[in-house]
């Protein structure tokens, strides 16, 4: 059959010679062409019959199949015919819907058959939990009950005296009842036993644990076992209460209040080679002892009672213990503050030492009682009112200096004698053995001697009694004894001008100014100051370390890591700025302050003039970062320079430029110039009087500027121009 699949090309059926490609068919090979292909068609047609006769049986096979789908088909659409018939005539899907229906009636019912046999079964195991844990508390096993009880009450939702939720079944809210008696029975039971385990004998002066229990006819119940039941259906506050009462009542207030000192002794017996009993003797001393070891003494005695209760009645056990520590701590401390740290409390600053010494046994009270967890870490009542009363005393002390101060300063009519100048002249011929007359005294650092009036030694005598204080006291006190000296100083500056204004007589205000301390007050000003601006540069040369030495700019991060530098360097100069300011006189503060700046873009210049060859993009971000650097810093000069203009008229050097003041300000301004104008300001003289050097220019125009014709001839300029 290959002769069906194949196509057939006319042109085969021509001879070669009689066929041109180009050229259109003749006639007569139109008509020799047609009877070839009536010979072709022959010829396929016999090939065609051939190859059905040859294959008859596979034709006849597949035609047999055919029929058979084709009735097969029929009989189906029969089938289906007869079955939407008979669905017609009977409804079935109405049987299949009310079957369904049927079937999930009865599936609701079984389960709700299953619920209320589970509810059944639960109210059957609350039940029994119940009566067990009424059976284990009649059998002396509390601390089972307390489980249970403990359990039951999850179980059963109860909260507090709320009713149940709505909807739930009746049974709950009956078992609920029936759970709260079966609380208050083991709750009044338990509350029964503590009553007989703690026994305070007051004539006897005893505090009696009992370990082996009895009560309502059960007996040998262990106290660890009580207590545990009580911290499992959390009673221990209610169980614990009544024994805190007593125990503040009859043997920590006691002890507190006694006007003798007491100790304490402890016992223990035993039944069966076992502990049955401890017993907390109060033991009254006959031996007086002064005030601070009368602390000791009650500090000691006090810790006795605690231990006595962490290893005999709470046994050593952490929680316990808070549980205790939080009933009784608050009257305990407020006892301990009444009786005792209130009567302490220094009246005078030489008895401020003895204080440091019950602030230290306060403190270490309060760590005793942390450690045995009978206070929390950060309860710290005592130690507070100790550090309040110092704080206190000292700001009331500090109050009573300065009024005394100011009475004196205001009371004193500050009179000098007529003859103040005779006897300024007599004392100066009287041989130095002689004591001082009145209202004379000798200069400090000085062979001159002035005329002061009284209240300048009788406030230097006040300050002196208070400096001594400070020798005396805590360093606390001592702070605010130390300002208050310096505060009684200063008030006579704010007095007496006030109290004098214009009438004071022009002859006597020489006389009557501290003379005699402002040569060391001022020699010690300049020497803190000396200090504090030594650390200030100090700080800024580490924030300048950070920027590498400005290499690389270019890099992002050796940028960021300059621009981290500069904006330390900023910020801390702000900081100065902000504290300086208001603080120092305008020429002091100037004269610091460009100590500190020139300090800093000293720094800078020669960090900056040891680079050699930076690119051009390394140059303008260097330029970059100290144009934010001066920008920044524009609030700091310019309050330099409105310094200048409020002090020029006071002194000569004041009124030069913050160039000359700050000479490699102008270092750092040369990033911005061309190389002409480098070249120029070099040879005017300009950059000399910066305090610039040849070499340096010479290694800042190489490091700035790419090696050209104009940089060789400003090389040569700078260097034959060189004034050094």
């Amino acid at each position: 059959m290959d002769v069906l699949f194949n196509s057939i090309d006319v042109r085969d059926l021509l001879s070669s010679h009689d066929v041109d490609d180009s050229s259109p068919l003749s006639a007569p090979d139109l008509r020799l062409l047609i009877d070839r292909l009536q010979i072709q068609s022959l010829h396929i047609k016999s090939k065609v019959h051939d190859y059905i006769l040859s294959h008859h049986a596979d034709f006849a096979s597949l035609f047999a199949q055919c029929s058979d789908a084709v009735s097969a088909s029929h009989r189906l659409s029969d089938h289906l015919s007869d079955l939407l018939r008979l669905t017609s005539d009977h409804p079935i899907d109405v049987e299949i819907r009310d079957a369904t229906a049927e079937i999930g009636r009865k599936r609701k019912e079984a389960r709700e058959k299953r619920e209320v046999l589970e509810l059944v079964r639960v109210v059957l195991e609350l039940s029994e939990e119940l009566r067990g844990a009424r059976e284990d508390l009649r059998a002396g096993r509390v601390v089972e009950a307390a489980e249970k009880v403990r359990g039951l009450k999850v179980a059963l939702r109860v909260r507090g005296d709320a009713e149940g939720e709505e909807g739930e079944p009746v049974v709950y809210g009956l078992l609920r009842k029936e759970w709260r008696e079966c609380f208050e029975e083991i709750q009044d039971l338990l509350a029964r036993f503590m009553e007989r385990a703690v026994q305070f004998q007051q004539q006897q002066n005893e505090v009696r644990v009992n370990y082996l229990l009895s009560s309502n006819g059960i007996d040998g119940v262990e106290l660890h076992m009580i207590l545990k039941a009580m911290e499992v259906v959390g009673l221990l506050d209610y169980g614990f209460a009544k024994v805190a009462d007593k125990m503040i009542k009859y043997v920590i207030a006691p002890a507190l209040k006694c006007q003798s000192h007491v100790s304490f002794a402890e016992e223990t017996n035993q039944e069966n080679g076992h502990v049955s009993e401890a017993i907390l003797r109060i033991v009254p001393s006959s031996d007086p002892k002064n005030e601070n070891v009368q602390g000791e003494s009650i500090f000691s005695a006090t810790i006795q009672i605690i231990k006595f209760i962490h290893r005999s009645l709470c046994l050593e056990n952490g929680a316990w213990m808070q549980y205790f520590g939080r009933l009784t701590w608050p009257r305990m401390s407020e006892l301990i503050i009444t009786n005792f740290l209130s009567k302490v409390v220094p009246d005078d600053a030489s008895k401020i030492a003895d204080f440091q010494r019950i602030i230290k046994l306060t403190s270490e009270f309060e760590t005793t009682l942390k450690e045995m967890m009978f206070i929390s870490n950060d309860e710290d009542r005592l130690s507070s009112f100790t550090d309040n009363v110092e704080v206190h005393f000292a700001a009331r002390k500090k109050v009573e200096i300065l009024a005394k101060a100011r009475n004196l300063l205001l009371q004193s009519d500050f009179i000098i004698p007529q003859d103040h100048t005779r006897k300024v002249t007599e004392f100066k011929n009287v041989g130095a053995a002689q004591s001082f007359p009145d209202h004379v005294v000798e200069l400090l650092f000085s062979s001159e001697s002035c005329v002061v009036s009284k209240a300048a030694p009788q406030l230097m005598e006040l300050v002196h009694h208070t400096l001594k204080d400070v020798c005396l006291s805590s360093p606390r006190v001592a702070w605010e004894f130390y300002h208050a000296a310096r505060d009684a100083l200063l008030l006579y500056e704010a007095i007496v001008p006030v109290k004098y204004r214009s009438g004071f007589p022009s002859s006597i205000k020489e006389f009557t100014v501290f003379v005699d301390l402002a040569p060391r007050f001022q020699l010690m000003a300049e020497e803190i100051l000396q200090r504090q601006i030594q650390l200030v540069i100090y700080n800024l040369k580490e924030a300048i370390d950070g920027a590498d030495g400005f290499q690389n700019t270019h890099q992002i991060q050796q940028y960021e890591s300059a621009k981290f530098g500069i904006d330390q360097v900023v910020f801390i100069l702000e900081k100065v700025h902000i504290i300086w300011e208001p603080l120092l006189l305008p020429s002091t503060y100037k004269r610091s302050m460009c100590t500190v700046l020139e300090s800093v873009f000293c720094r800078m210049t020669k960090d900056i003039l040891l680079l050699d060859d930076m690119a051009a993009e390394e140059t303008i971000q260097l330029q970059r970062l100290i144009h934010l650097m001066l920008e920044s810093l524009s609030s700091l000069l310019n309050s330099l320079n409105t310094t200048t203009s409020q002090t020029g008229k006071s002194h000569e050097n004041l009124t030069h430029s913050l160039d000359y003041l700050v000479p490699s300000l102008g270092k750092i301004h040369l990033l911005d110039l061309p190389l002409k104008s480098i070249t120029e300001a070099w040879e005017s003289g300009e950059l000399v009087s910066c305090g610039f050097t040849s070499s340096e220019v010479e290694d800042f125009v190489r490091a700035i500027f790419t090696d050209s014709p104009l940089r060789r001839d400003s090389l040569w300029r700078i260097e034959s121009a060189s004034f050094y």
